[in-house]
């Protein structure tokens, strides 16, 4: 029975729905005419090299359309388009054409002009009105002189690549996967074709994937959510839907610069659906409120700033007024420099009580555009300052901004405002809580005008699982202490400012005592120090440690520089020039502050703990955080924010990390009475944070059910026939990957939870489990692997229990000489053992004669019987001795190129001439050389690449008249020869 291919099972299906909502079709040969290939070139990459990635005659029809004023000639603009750099800046910079943000001179008038490419009054346009020309094409091919890459969908407005799309085949396993590393290797090798392309998508029928161009890294990969699910017509109607890419081209893409590196972005699902209501809302006549709920960690800030921005420009607004609220001086700094990072203009900075009235004042500045400021700046402002209607504040961690100041002054001041706010924590179910949605919420049923929970944004993937442990209990609070001075306290219900709980902090004389004892801390940094470094660093994370106070930091600071190298932890708190000289000893200047936030996000720096107790409790977003260290007694919105520090997903690719979850170690006790320190809807609860016993759970079940199948194929402890009957047993690709996924699933549970008493019982098995994943995967890895085969914990437990050395015969290298065949025979072991040592040895050989064709082309040869045995097309001793001829033609040919005194090169063109019937191949393929040797930067030079091909093309087409036959012959010789001399 015939396997879906992609053409039919995706490709095709893409291209016929996007026709059902308005996008026109053009064949790929009508799209290459258009492009401008060249139909005489003798190969595709000859055609495709004076094409254009427009379609040139069209865009320059539209955009003179548009703009009657435009008399630049055909080809100007992209001309223009061309000039621009092939990367992130270069994307950026063609957004702004997009956007219509570009510039022409126009004589007439003597002046510049805005450029109009896309007109976006389509959005409210029926479909025969449209003014723009939607596109789709297929198999849209791009070389630029080094590289050719064929992407499989492209989506064109007005002429111009906007979106692509990679299709995979439904039946391949990790498709998605698959379609991601097309895309990045677009990037890699054609970045021209990346510049105005904005948007890309992978698709294997089932699945959805997209993302922005220039930011392909894992995390920000996002799921295309319809409620039909698996639906493909579906997600390609609303994805591809023309009203959803102008919108995402007109305000949902943004760049920011972070950590002084430029990055791209584009606003998911749930924050562009959020941004279109607080916009609808603040525009409505009737109502003026609205509440907004998008969980810690899901882009809360970029859903505020876009709606921000969408209002000042709407017409409807009338040049309005946006207060952007924020209640913390840090968080404040940081809004300033979000907005900044994505070039929003008209912004003022109210960092004074009286700045802040004089821009509002009606009847002084009256400023129109942004104002940040903070929520104490509207103390004692006067009623009625301003009456206007068009003023929208948005406010920032509504749930602590509900009191005094906000309903005396503000409303007072701004009395016809729209308020709208938002929060990163669910509203509570206190009295505080209850203000909130009186505050904000009055205005809808349910409370919300938008609401992204916890739950939903942990089964995106926008942020990951917390679970939690408990420390030892002689290091708990007591609990007549905790509950005494901390949880029965009425103050403390719904605290949602850290401030705030420091001054009840500051009371609880018992609590504090027993948290900053002497002994305490000294055994909680012990514990903190042997738990990082046997579970967390391993993992490669990095971690924080709270304390209850500043005072504790240093305790902490000083007790863990007893016990490891002090550049392992650092202090991050805010210092007061009246500190004690305890404290001033720890102060650090900005500088200091922000080198030391910038190493603590990347991997393999210091510091690898940070101790702190307010501030980075908020605000502060660093993916490599894993575990936080919990020595501060909070509750409700405190404890929720701080915790949310280690549930942002993280992953690096280089170091063969993908962060699983977060991790909370709790020194106080909070987490003994989970429902009591988090008063929220108990579903919302459930979903916040999980005790770590249900991982142990978790590893228990697989080891109990799981992995006896696969113990059982071992019967004699590893000796050369339990590795001959795995090698047999794993030929087949579906076992195989089902063997990978369930034991790196088991992996990371061990990594996690190890070291623990609870795991003693599993050692031998997941030992011997851990030894079957490693044989299997060296024996059918398709690539030659120098990197580590298991988590470091797990290469520990093997080592020690049964040796790497002992697994290592079933990816033997073997030297490929004279003495391969005849040591192949005597070897000991099964011929399935011998068929992959062989084909890993050969293809060893390849990668370290990289300058040798003949290898190179051994190395491919080698792959097709690997792949042929792996389908068990061909049997065990068939391949074996398709292998073992290889190798003796090989050494034939090295007596030959040995007797006529050739150099490798020239006796492959030799060969390759000989082999394919050209006349004269002697002679001919001594010019062949010779023309490499001339141009040694062939495959670094456009310019030489073309010169080469040149000459060799015609130094055969003297010898052979039949042209086709000199093609054929030319290209399989530089696809060879590209493996072999690599760059």
């Amino acid at each position: 029975m015939p396997t879906p291919g992609e053409h039919k099972t995706v490709q095709s299906r893409i291209l016929h729905y996007a026709q059902e909502i308005g996008w026109v079709y053009v064949p790929r040969n009508e799209a290459e005419m258009r492009r401008g290939f060249d139909p005489d070139g003798a190969t595709l990459e000859d055609r495709a090299h004076p094409a254009s990635l427009y379609f040139g005659d069209l865009l320059h029809a539209q955009v003179c359309a548009f703009n009657p004023k435009y008399k630049e000639a055909e080809g100007a603009l992209v001309g223009e388009f061309r000039r621009l750099n092939a990367d992130i800046a270069g994307n950026r910079d063609f957004l702004t054409y997009l956007r219509n943000q570009g510039k022409f001179f126009c004589a007439g008038e003597d002046r510049e002009l805005d450029l109009m490419v896309i007109d976006y009054g389509d959005l409210a346009r029926p479909l025969k009105q449209w003014r723009n020309v939607y596109e789709v094409t297929e198999e849209f091919y791009f070389y630029n002189g080094n590289y050719g890459t064929r992407e499989d969908v492209v989506f064109l407005i007005n002429g111009i690549p906007v979106l692509v799309i990679e299709c995979k085949n439904a039946t391949k396993n990790e498709a998605l996967a698959l379609g991601v590393d097309q895309i990045r290797r677009y990037h890699t090798e054609t970045p021209e074709v990346m510049v105005p392309e904005m948007l890309f998508t992978a698709t294997e029928a089932i699945g959805f994937v997209y993302g922005v161009t220039w930011n392909t890294i894992r995390r920000n990969l996002f799921n295309w959510k319809h409620e039909e699910l698996g639906n493909l017509e579906a997600k390609v109607k609303s994805f591809c839907d023309v009203q959803h890419l102008l919108r995402s081209l007109k305000d949902f893409i943004l760049f920011a610069e972070k950590e002084e590196e430029l990055q791209k972005i584009v606003l998911r699902q749930h924050q562009t659906a959020a941004v279109d209501r607080v916009v609808s809302r603040a525009l409505d006549a009737q109502r003026s409120r609205g509440l907004v709920w998008h969980t810690q960690g899901s882009g809360k800030t970029y859903t505020m700033i876009k709606a921000a921005e969408l209002l000042f420009k709407a017409n409807e607004a009338q040049k309005p007024t946006i207060l952007l609220m924020i209640d913390r001086n840090e968080l404040e700094d940081q809004m300033l420099k979000n907005l900044a990072a994505v070039g929003m203009a008209n912004v003022a900075h109210a960092d004074r009580i009286n700045t802040l009235n004089k821009l509002l004042d009606e009847n002084g500045q009256d400023y129109r555009g942004i104002v940040v400021t903070m929520i104490h700046k509207f103390r004692d402002m006067p009623a009625n300052l301003n009456t206007r209607k068009n003023i929208f504040v948005l406010i920032d961690e509504a749930h602590r901004t509900t009191g005094g100041d906000l309903g005396n002054f503000l409303m007072a001041g701004l009395p016809n405002a729209s308020y709208i706010g938002f929060t990163g924590t669910p509203v509570d179910k206190t009295a505080y809580g209850k203000g909130t949605f009186k505050t904000f919420g009055c205005e809808d049923d349910q409370g919300y005008l938008h609401k992204y929970s916890i739950a939903e944004s942990i089964q995106d993937g926008t942020t990951l699982p917390l679970y939690y442990n408990l420390a030892p209990n002689h290091m708990l609070v007591p609990h007549e202490i905790m509950e005494t001075e901390f949880l029965a306290l009425a103050e403390t219900q719904g605290i949602a400012d850290i401030e705030e709980l420091n001054r009840i902090l500051e009371r609880a004389v018992n609590l504090k005592n027993f948290l900053k004892g002497k002994e305490r801390v000294r055994k909680v940094a012990r514990y903190v120090a042997d738990h990082y470094r046997e579970n967390v660093e391993p993992l490669g994370y990095k971690a924080f440690l709270v304390a209850v106070d500043r005072e504790a930091c240093t305790f902490y600071k000083e007790a863990l520089d007893a016990i490891v190298p002090p550049e392992y932890s650092e202090i991050v708190f805010s210092g007061n020039n009246s500190d004690p000289a305890h404290l001033k000893k720890w102060h650090i200047d900005e500088k200091k502050e922000k080198q030391i936030r910038k190493n603590f996000t990347k991997v393999g720096e210091w510091p690898k703990i940070l101790i702190v107790t307010e501030k980075l409790l908020t605000g502060f977003d660093a993916p490599i955080l894993y575990a936080m260290y919990l020595d501060k007694p909070m509750r409700d919105h405190t404890l929720l924010q701080a915790i949310a520090r280690v549930n942002r997903p993280y992953e690096n690719e280089a170091a063969e990390m993908v962060k699983p979850h977060g991790f909370v170690l709790d020194f106080v006790g909070i987490f003994d009475k989970l429902e009591k320190a988090l008063a929220f809807d108990s579903d919302e609860v459930k979903a916040v944070v999980k005790d770590i016993g249900l991982l142990k759970e978790l590893f228990k079940a697989k080891m109990e059910t799981k992995a006896p199948g696969y113990l059982a194929l071992i019967a004699r402890k590893f000796d050369d026939k339990d590795v001959d009957n795995l090698i047999e047993h794993f030929r087949d690709k579906g076992r195989r990957e089902e063997l990978f996924k369930e034991y790196k699933e088991i992996e990371m549970l061990y990594e996690i939870i190890s070291p623990d008493a609870f795991l003693r019982p599993f050692i031998e098995d997941y030992t011997t489990l851990s030894s079957i994943y490693v044989v299997v995967r060296n024996a059918y890895s398709k690539k030659v692997y120098a990197d580590k085969a298991f988590q470091k914990k797990t290469n520990a437990l093997v080592q020690e229990h049964i040796g790497i050395d002992q697994l290592e015969h079933v990816s033997e290298f073997l030297k490929i000489d004279a003495e391969t065949v005849e040591l192949i025979k005597k070897q000991q072991g099964g011929d399935g053992t011998k068929v992959i040592n062989l084909v890993k040895s050969i293809q060893k050989a390849g990668e370290e004669n990289s300058g040798d064709p003949f290898l190179i082309a051994m190395a491919e040869r080698a792959r097709v019987v690997q792949e042929s045995f792996e389908d068990r097309q061909t049997g065990t001793a068939e391949a074996l001795a398709e292998l073992l001829l290889e190798i003796e033609k090989n050494e034939e040919r090295k007596k030959e190129q040995a007797a006529k005194g050739l150099d490798g090169l020239t006796y492959f063109v030799l060969c390759k001439l000989t082999d394919d019937g050209i006349p004269n191949p002697d002679a001919t393929s001594k010019k062949v050389a010779a023309a490499f040797a001339r141009f040694p930067n062939w495959q670094r030079s456009e310019a030489d690449l073309r010169e080469i091909r040149n000459e060799v093309t015609f130094a055969l087409y003297a010898q052979e008249d039949d042209m086709q036959k000199v093609t054929v012959t030319v290209e399989s010789l530089f696809r060879l020869l590209q493996k072999s001399f690599r760059p």
